[in-house]
């Protein structure tokens, strides 16, 4: 990574029970929307991001429909997060990752603790928005003693036209 790249760590620790959610529940909404965590979001060391009780199903589906996107086009795609709980999204996504310039990419959020200049090497920050994705996956799974694919179709989000290499 070069000395105008940006590193980014994410952090998540379940605020639900492990009972908040269960097959019986998978397909109520408002059962899914209350599953949270803390997530936070620093940007080299510095909290860029910080919320105690984010919607973690409702953004992992966010995550999984941007990966498997990025797969099937075989290209980048802008990566933003909303929540049904939230609605006014006229100054943008909760979070975005928006490639640029061919090889570099920005995170963006309009929930931001502050506003920091971010410059992501767009393989690196693609590959620790991936890997979140599978780590979420993994320690939901096992936190919840649920499988995700069993939710995913249940869980709403947004329709994306994703872009076609």
């Amino acid at each position: 990574m070069d000395s105008l790249s940006s590193q980014i760590n994410f952090n998540y620790e379940f605020t639900s029970g492990k009972d908040c959610i269960s097959y019986k529940k998978r397909r109520d909404v408002n059962s899914i929307l209350n599953v949270s965590a803390r997530f936070t979001i620093k940007i080299n060391n510095k909290i860029y991001f910080d919320q105690e009780e984010f919607p973690i199903l409702e953004f992992y589906k966010y995550l999984y429909n941007w990966v498997n996107a990025n797969k099937k086009y075989n290209i980048t795609q802008e990566f933003h997060y909303y929540t049904l709980e939230y609605d006014e999204y006229d100054e943008g996504a909760i979070i975005s990752l928006i490639p640029f310039g061919g090889n570099m990419a920005r995170v963006k959020s309009i929930w931001a603790e502050q506003e920091l200049y971010n410059v992501f090497n767009l393989e690196y920050i693609v590959n620790e928005f991936t890997n979140l994705e599978r780590n979420l996956k993994r320690d939901i799974e096992e936190y919840f003693d649920i499988r995700l694919t069993d939710f995913n179709k249940h869980i709403p989000s947004r329709q994306f036209e994703w872009k076609k290499d």
